[in-house]
């Protein structure tokens, strides 16, 4: 059964009684509020983990986060979706589940079909690699050696057609470079192969950065937001090279923006955006969500369609780059 088939019939069987919605609207929120997270334990959850708690203080209830990975992420959301339209379940939207598998035909929502909160975090990427190669010292060093050898360099995206294998082949097709991706089923044995000499560059997220930095010579943050740079100590990023890469806001990285059902009454909706700004706000919950790698995002519910709009056909071009990877591998055989 497909995602989408599962996502339609339990959203239609959702019968929302108008009588005791009235009666809720006036003490919401009453009990604790569960916030689903579409991935298992790590930094992204532990960053969830912050702001909810922050969001619970001032509502004066709890939000305990809910691990439900699977399915890309989408098993979490047609969870969160099946549930009552009632406020008390918040989506924990990553791009994943939220617009990648629905543009790759893995699920029949858009964007569009929820009902925003707030938008959360980001977590930049990062094209990484040796601190003691002495073939480049740079990103557009590197660029020019693998345009000359066709296919010979190797990198890492984690798993083969995920977010960001999918930045990176966009990058490597704007400069016409071809390098063979490698699968890993975990990062780490990437960041191992990369430190080794198997891999030539890889994909490097935050929490690997943040736990090894003088390991790594970050060549390029994928990302234009300052914050993004930041956290990679001011690494180069897109926003420094002299080609335009067709990347831009929230698409060439990882991010979240926390939605409920879109049945949910407007005044429960913006009871909880209100107290999800305020957590946002709060300076120590933005200096926690720093000391992770990620940067806090202060777009409220009112810029949803404009930030997340453009992410579907930003998202459709690197697809297109995954596409043109192969062929041209395949030319090389």
């Amino acid at each position: 059964m497909r995602y989408s088939h599962a996502f339609k019939a339990t959203v239609g069987a959702i019968a929302l009684s108008v009588a005791t919605a009235g009666s809720a609207l006036a003490e919401f929120p009453e009990r604790t509020i569960e916030l689903i997270h579409p991935w298992g334990p790590g930094n992204a959850m532990s960053v969830s983990q912050i702001i909810a708690k922050a969001m619970g203080e001032e509502l004066g209830v709890d939000i305990p986060v809910i691990s439900l990975p699977g399915a890309a992420g989408t098993k979490g959301q047609i969870t969160a979706m099946s549930r009552p339209a009632d406020g008390y379940t918040i989506f924990d939207g990553y791009v994943a589940p939220l617009v990648l598998q629905p543009v790759l035909g893995n699920a029949d929502w858009v964007y569009s079909d929820f009902k925003p909160l707030h938008a959360a975090v980001s977590n930049a990427f990062a094209i990484g690699g040796r601190v003691d190669e002495t073939r480049w010292s740079n990103f557009e060093e590197m660029m020019e050696y693998a345009k000359a050898r066709p296919g010979e360099l190797r990198y890492s995206s984690g798993s083969r057609n995920n977010l960001p294998h999918m930045v990176i082949a966009k990058v490597l097709q704007s400069y016409g470079v071809v390098a063979q991706n490698v699968p890993y089923t975990q990062d780490g044995n990437a960041v191992k192969d990369l430190k080794s000499g198997v891999l030539d560059f890889s994909f490097i997220n935050v929490g690997n950065y943040i736990a090894d930095p003088s390991s790594f010579n970050i060549m390029l943050v994928l990302s234009e937001l300052p914050g993004a740079k930041a956290s990679y100590d001011g690494a180069p990023s897109i926003v420094d090279l002299n080609i335009d890469l067709e990347l831009s806001g929230l698409a060439p990285m990882g991010w979240t923006w926390w939605i409920v059902h879109p049945d949910t009454p407007d005044d429960v909706a913006n009871k909880l955006r209100t107290a999800m700004a305020a957590a946002i706000k709060r300076p120590d919950v933005r200096e926690a969500i720093g000391k992770v790698g990620f940067v806090p995002l202060d777009w409220d519910h009112t810029q949803y369609d404009e930030i997340v709009g453009p992410v579907a056909g930003q998202l459709g071009a690197m697809g297109n780059a995954l596409k043109w990877e192969e062929e041209e591998l395949k030319k090389l055989q």
